[in-house]
């Protein structure tokens, strides 16, 4: 197959020059410098009394905040199911405000069957693509960890790494597995020393790096030419036309 001649000379007739932008080094500058810690939401998927997930979610939240961040957690005793509730519920609203109050979150959970736990799942479930036109979790970084009862496996971390995606997320390239968990966290739920704990604060400075960097640009580098064309009052009244909410 012969290689076009640069440059092309066959236009583009298939884009909206009206939506179309070249994206510019200065744009990615922060609009207004922001004077406040970075913000950082801890998600973990147990339950349970001691959890290894909430201990490794501790730990994380330790470093964050010894690097300058501010850390909150959410707990998700008295979440309900996923449709087993409205949206209105009082836990699945303190979730959402949490995410919309975040900068950069943590995930954590204890590899169960093979894959994250159904407490993990639920939390991510609960958080919608969009509410309106804010997105609880477009744009903001994400760290991904987990805890596991045997050998080292990445099942829960590659699934995180696949919702975090689908949220619309920056998923940072570190992680942390943790096997064996009763072995790492001592009878305080504090991890002992050693190449497993180094990973952990190795990923929660890659986390706080990236949020530096994204924090304030977020709505830039996520905003999209597809939704900048969707969003025009005219495509607005055909997708509505479509479904059957307003008359050609």
């Amino acid at each position: 197959m012969d290689k076009p001649q640069q440059p092309f000379l066959d236009g583009m007739p298939n884009l909206s020059e009206a939506h179309f932008e070249v994206p510019k080094a200065e744009r990615v500058q922060a609009s207004t410098p922001l004077d406040h810690a970075p913000r950082f939401l801890i998600l973990y998927g147990s339950l349970r009394e001691r959890s290894f997930s909430r201990f490794l979610a501790n730990e994380a939240a330790r470093l964050l905040e010894a690097m300058g961040g501010e850390v909150r957690f959410y707990h998700a005793h008295g979440l309900p199911l996923p449709d087993d509730a409205a949206a209105d519920h009082p836990k699945v609203q303190e979730l959402r405000q949490l995410s919309l109050w975040s900068e950069g979150q943590v995930w954590v959970s204890p590899e169960r069957h093979g894959n994250l736990t159904g407490v993990m799942k639920s939390q991510i479930d609960w958080l919608p693509l969009s509410e309106g036109s804010v997105r609880p979790t477009q744009g903001r970084t994400l760290a991904v960890m987990q805890v596991s009862g045997g050998s080292q496996s990445f099942n829960a971390v590659n699934s995180l790494r696949v919702l975090g995606r689908w949220m619309r997320m920056i998923t940072i390239p570190n992680q942390s597995s943790v096997p064996m968990a009763y072995k790492e966290f001592d009878d305080a739920g504090r991890m002992k020393p050693g190449l497993l704990y180094d990973r952990v604060v190795d990923v929660c400075e890659e986390l706080m790096k990236f949020t530096q960097l994204t924090r304030g640009r977020a709505d830039y580098l996520v905003d999209r030419y597809s939704e900048r064309k969707e969003l025009e009052p005219e495509r607005l009244r055909a997708v509505a036309a479509d479904v059957g909410f307003v008359k050609r």
